[in-house]
């Protein structure tokens, strides 16, 4: 297996030249009549090229949700891989949120589905979820480091339901979430410009000083946009760890489809708040 350049390297550039951006590419049922699209085969290929094709070539990254293009069977997949491959054509990473988590040869099987190069569905990095225990993920993260591929960890999400788990105190008195990050930042260790693994932290969680997210890896913040986080925020919520922030927008965006132009504007107005707001840190 040939290597990438590792994806911490390609992300950095990416984020640097194209600004920190990521559109979530979510086309469920209400997103495609909000479109004019049938709930079909037909209405996902044509809601998911529209949107590469207005954006790829001018966001850092992509993050397709696989859920809403399984749901239609192998048809719905084959969109997911044409997605996949005409996004990372264009130049955006692609960020498979897929939120995969289970153990040995199956979490090998997940791995090797998104993150090995001969593989349809090949991405540059992948959500996954370590709540079987975070050496659960040794297959996953075994395998982006050998082929230059990233991983981004479930570790402070902005869901309500996720604080049972991810605040939960271990008998070491550290929270769930917090030994996570502290995971990442092991990983990532001597990696220059940035490493690999990040952690899913949610833009809306307001202060988050009482953790280390400097974990030398980026830092994937749903939220920004229709979930009530604004560009303003991410310095109040990351503090001096903001610069390694992917801030994920979807609804956002994709409000403004079907018409490329406009997701394009849209695209670039959330890049130009995001690059304000850093200039100024």
């Amino acid at each position: 297996m040939t290597a990438l350049e590792p994806f911490g390297a390609r992300l950095r550039r990416a984020m640097d030249t194209r600004g920190p951006l990521c559109v979530g590419i979510d086309p469920h049922a209400s997103l495609l009549t909000d479109w004019g699209l049938a709930d079909d085969v037909a209405g996902l290929e044509r809601f998911s090229r529209t949107v590469v094709a207005a954006v790829a070539d001018r966001v850092a990254v992509l993050k397709p949700q696989s859920a809403f293009f399984e749901r239609f069977g192998s048809r719905g997949i084959a969109v997911l891989e044409r997605t996949v491959e005409e996004a990372r054509a264009a130049g955006a990473l692609v960020v498979m949120d897929a939120k995969r988590g289970d153990i040995g040869s199956t979490m090998a099987g997940y791995a090797e589905t998104f993150l090995h190069p001969d593989s349809p569905l090949f991405s540059d990095a992948l959500t996954v979820s370590p709540y079987l225990g975070y050496g659960s993920l040794a297959p996953a993260v075994e395998l982006a480091r050998r082929g230059g591929t990233g991983l981004f960890v479930l570790a402070l999400t902005s869901n309500p339901e996720g604080g049972e788990v991810q605040r939960a105190v271990r008998a070491d008195g550290r929270d769930v979430g917090a030994t996570m990050l502290a995971h990442l930042a092991a990983e990532n260790a001597g990696e220059e410009p940035l490493g690999s693994f990040g952690a899913v932290v949610g833009a809306t969680l307001g202060d988050l000083s009482s953790y280390d997210l400097a974990i030398n890896g980026p830092l994937l913040a749903p939220g920004v946009g229709a979930q009530g986080a604004t560009a303003a925020d991410l310095p109040t919520v990351f503090g001096s760890a903001v610069r390694a922030v992917v801030p994920n927008v979807s609804r956002g965006v994709l409000r403004h489809g079907p018409d490329a132009g406009a997701l394009r504007a849209a695209a670039d107005r959330f890049t130009e708040e995001i690059r304000a707001v850093l200039a100024t840190v």
